[in-house]
């Protein structure tokens, strides 16, 4: 009886078990649930967020206008303003020649380059001399004997009117002068040609050519040297169309009262070298191949050789770039070429913060700046900022500028410049 009972007993705790393993989760989860449902109704309702639809931020300058010089870039080769081939006017030959007589080398106006023999020219100047000597004899003979021929007609007390011409020996008196007249074009020349056996420099010049040396046989015609001036030289500059009417170009035949300045330059690795010029002179024809017209600038003393040019050297056959002074704009608008979109758009910002597009009647561009009449609205300001989709009329919103930043944050902070 016993036993049965335990038995029993021992079977019912083998069910009870496995029910508490069921039952403690169960009431865990319930707790949880429980106590997550009343934290839910003590917490407040999520506030709801309004959405900004912002105007898109945008740089704006103020429209100024002023007056301006407008300049024209171009660009060519330093040139000297004469270069000249000399050549031997007589033969003989080289018997000395300056010790700058070189490529490169300086010669004064006037200065001996070289000399030729001169032995036979020489000879020709005493034969030339004496000729005429012996012209001048033959004349004043020839004026004793017409004297003496017309104090013997006299005697006769005939009228020198009826005297043949003969008889007062008139032909033989002309032909006396005309020997003189031709001894002293031969001494002249003489002298010409002895004077020709020296090469002298035209002009202060520097040889760019060197073509005999000492010894060498010359004839007539022979090219000895070839030099150029060096006094002042000239930049050959090309100048478009659309160019010409900006600037002050001297009137064929005419002189200008004040020539327009001409800045040349050019860069040697770091090295920026500038030189001042002037326009001289328009060449008056437009290139039938290049369609441009060229004008040509002055530099004077391009070598520095007096004593008050303090300017770098500046060699023939220099490439620089020229800027030149034009004619002065009146009340034009100066704008940023960033500024200016596809098709000379301009964006601007009128009284009401919105977007107005206009399009640009363009008087002249630079590097950095485009130009123009057209009039604006004091009220308007000139947009910087690029717009993905433009808009006329469209809500724009003004970035603050660094400075006003700068300034506004320096107060916020309580500090003062």
């Amino acid at each position: 009886m016993n036993n049965s009972r335990i038995a029993e007993q021992q079977k019912t705790l083998s069910y009870m078990v496995p029910l508490r393993y069921v039952l403690i989760p169960i009431f865990i989860v319930t707790i949880a649930g429980f106590i997550f449902y009343l934290v839910t109704l003590m917490a407040s309702a999520p506030q709801k967020k309004i959405i900004e639809n912002k105007a898109p931020l945008v740089e704006v300058i103020d429209i100024e206008r002023k007056n301006i010089t407008l300049t024209v870039k171009s660009q060519g080769n330093v040139v000297p303003r004469t270069e000249t081939s000399l050549v031997a006017e007589v033969s003989g030959m080289v018997t000395s020649v300056a010790d700058t007589f070189q490529v490169g080398g300086f010669f004064k106006q006037g200065e001996v380059m070289l000399t030729i023999d001169d032995t036979h020219y020489q000879v020709a100047l005493v034969q030339a001399q004496s000729n005429l000597e012996l012209a001048k004899a033959g004349l004043l003979e020839e004026k004793a004997w017409a004297k003496q021929a017309k104090d013997e007609w006299l005697l006769t007390g005939k009228s020198l009117d009826k005297a043949p011409v003969l008889a007062l020996r008139l032909p033989q008196q002309q032909k006396a002068q005309a020997k003189l007249l031709s001894a002293q074009a031969e001494l002249k020349a003489a002298k010409a040609r002895l004077a020709k056996t020296k090469i002298i420099a035209p002009y202060d010049a520097l040889v760019k050519a060197k073509k005999v040396d000492v010894g060498q046989y010359v004839t007539t015609g022979t090219p000895v040297a070839v030099t150029f001036a060096i006094d002042y030289a000239e930049v050959r500059l090309p100048i478009k169309p659309k160019d010409i009417p900006f600037l002050n170009l001297p009137h064929l035949g005419k002189s200008t009262a004040q020539a327009s300045s001409v800045a040349l330059s050019y860069r040697i690795l770091s090295h920026h070298y500038t030189w001042s010029s002037e326009l001289l002179r328009t060449e008056g024809v437009i290139d039938p191949n290049s369609r441009v017209q060229y004008v040509i600038a002055r530099i004077d003393d391009p070598y520095g050789l007096k004593a008050n040019n303090t300017n770098e050297v500046l060699h023939i056959g220099t490439f620089v770039n020229a800027s030149i002074t034009g004619k002065q704009a009146i009340d034009v608008v100066a704008i940023p070429r960033a500024a200016i979109r596809e098709g000379n758009l301009l964006y601007l910002l009128d009284q009401n913060n919105q977007l107005s597009i206009v399009q640009l009647d363009v008087l002249r561009t630079d590097k950095n700046y485009v130009y123009t009449h057209d009039e604006f609205s004091s009220k308007q300001k000139i947009i910087l900022t690029n717009l993905a989709i433009p808009v006329s009329g469209m809500n724009l919103r003004v970035a603050e500028s660094k400075k006003v930043a700068s300034e506004k944050s320096l107060i916020e902070l309580g500090v003062s410049e």
